[in-house]
């Protein structure tokens, strides 16, 4: 992902966390101490960044010594995950953990709680400057770099939050609510991207012609697509998924088979009316000089993440395209493309190894062997850590003799009716 270049048989150099040299293999010197692996037939690339992931930290308010969704996104390359709408108090904590070594998972940013406009349970009220820095001020002491400006029904509030970020040195990604003039407006003004795709499609040169002018990115989200069929019920109807082993190992069974198995059938022009049309006008805004970001909502972690690399694709991005969108697009966004987003010396060993190459065949992608984060190497298959440190990792709550929803039909009608002792009526 550095200015498209492909290394066709290359070294690559890890000392502690960061990337030390990378090149063709005959001008990299590799230490006498270097643990070496051999990669033929693999592709190594940065790791996967989606800034749109909701990976489930917030849901149940507990922070367990292993969540099963940071080591599914691993387990799949998601190296990085930016999460636009959490519980602060949660994700900030954990993003804590994660850097400290107390748990595992992909780097860990967010928002926190958004600034939503709209009545209901919670409300950020903006009807001044100060009230918009009153609210990143306190995002930003969490350990926030970014906000999420959500639903706030007036041009001007969304403005105020655009000045207060300034001021602030803070992203602002924002989420128009499925309307086209909100999301417009939001190019217009000036914030860091949009989230979600425009809720029309096909888009018109007019669109393609003004944002084209702007920095701003767009993560589309093609996965729970607006104005349209999402893309998720497409690999559900088209393939088996509840047969995959590496989700099975990452993922409560019963969880899996509830979206899997159950599946909504309908016809393919369905989809090419659906996420695939919106897919195209990604493209064209590619085209026009638009960053496109990957962002998988969380909709199923870690696999989620390459059905929508897959779905850009599907509209016409070409494999190069789809895996910029993928890693240094996303890097980019976050501000983080001095550190992450490419392989270059001197930037953090963030890496995934696949099993093929992505750019013949874009749906290899999902064949991770080996996941590096911050310089710690993992099997992929297993997330038991490799290299220098060897350390299985422990069990989920899901493996875990008589909490087992594995067929044949759960065990013998459900693991929690296997009582040990006699029961009288």
């Amino acid at each position: 992902m550095e200015n498209q270049e492909v290394i066709e048989n290359g070294t690559i150099l890890v000392e502690g966390n960061v990337i030390k040299a990378i090149g063709e293999s005959d001008d990299v010197r590799i230490p006498r101490a270097a643990k070496l692996y051999d990669l033929q037939g693999k592709t190594v690339m940065p790791g996967i960044i989606d800034v749109h992931g909701h990976l489930g930290n917030f849901r149940y308010g507990i922070s367990p010594q292993q969540q099963w969704e940071y080591f599914a996104n691993l387990a799949y390359g998601v190296t990085t995950a930016h999460d636009p709408s959490s519980n602060s108090e949660m994700i900030f904590s954990h993003s804590e953990m994660i850097k400290l070594g107390r748990m595992i998972g992909p780097r860990l940013y967010s928002t926190g709680t958004i600034l939503y406009g709209a009545d209901g349970d919670f409300k950020a009220v903006i009807n001044n400057l100060d009230d918009a820095r009153s609210a990143l001020r306190r995002t930003k002491a969490y350990g926030a770099f970014s906000v999420k400006s959500y639903n706030q029904p007036r041009r001007e509030q969304r403005q105020q939050v655009l000045q207060a970020a300034r001021e602030l040195n803070m992203l602002v990604v924002p989420e128009g609510g499925s309307f086209f003039y909100h999301n417009m407006s939001m190019v217009l003004d000036g914030h860091t991207g949009v989230e979600h795709n425009l809720p029309v499609a096909p888009l018109y040169d007019d669109v393609t012609a003004v944002w084209s002018k702007t920095k701003a990115h767009n993560t589309p989200t093609l996965i729970v697509n607006y104005g349209g069929v999402n893309g998720e019920f497409y690999f559900y109807q088209h393939e088996d998924i509840w047969e995959k082993d590496r989700l099975l190992t990452f993922m409560p069974r019963g969880m899996l088979d509830s979206r899997a198995r159950h599946r909504m059938m309908i016809p393919d022009e369905e989809y090419e009316n659906g996420h695939i049309l919106t897919s195209k006008s990604c493209k064209k805004l590619t085209d026009a000089g638009v960053k496109i970001n990957l962002g998988a909502h969380g909709q199923l972690q870690g696999l989620g993440a390459h059905w929508e690399l897959w779905m850009l694709h599907q509209g016409g991005m070409t494999e190069q395209e789809a895996l910029e969108a993928a890693t240094i697009n996303g890097a980019v966004y976050l501000g983080m493309d001095q550190e992450i987003g490419s392989l270059k010396a001197g930037k953090l060993a963030d890496l995934i190894v696949i099993d093929g190459n992505p750019l013949e065949d874009i749906r290899s992608t999902e064949k991770v062997v080996y996941t590096m984060v911050n310089g710690r190497l993992y099997d992929a298959a297993s997330m038991h850590e490799i290299g220098h440190a060897d350390k299985k990792r422990k069990p989920f709550y899901f493996e875990l003799e008589g909490d087992s929803q594995s067929f044949p039909f759960f065990e013998s009608t459900n693991s929690f009716m296997r009582p040990s002792c006699h029961c009288h009526q």
